[in-house]
């Protein structure tokens, strides 16, 4: 059973699926920084100054200055400006992995 495993381990498509999981985490930063640190300003500046990451609505009807103080206050609300930089950030990472999935096979048909 142990040999098994092993046979398992050592197989092209693990160790390729594990390295895949792995710079796919680290990349997960790298998109979330050009999202925000990058894209939301730009957005910002073409929509007159609309901040998608402060966006929310407080569901207990109360006003709050930001969304850190609604979910400090222990307030309900719906984040919506976090879930439009998820789809960003996710939209970003579908087109990369896309471009990279096309890269690899041009060079396998060439091969």
């Amino acid at each position: 059973m142990i040999n098994e495993f092993k046979d398992f381990i050592a197989r092209g498509n693990v160790v390729d699926m594990a390295v895949g999981i792995i710079i796919g985490a680290a990349f997960t930063a790298i998109v979330s920084s050009l999202v925000g640190d990058l894209i939301n300003p730009i957005i910002a500046l073409v929509t007159g100054g609309i901040d998608f990451s402060g966006w929310f609505y407080a569901l207990n009807g109360e006003t709050y200055p930001s969304l850190t103080a609604a979910t400090e206050a222990g307030a309900p609300v719906f984040a919506i400006g976090k879930f439009v930089m998820a789809v960003i950030n996710f939209l970003i990472i579908a087109f990369v992995v896309f471009m990279l999935v096309k890269m690899v096979n041009r060079i396998k048909q060439a091969a």
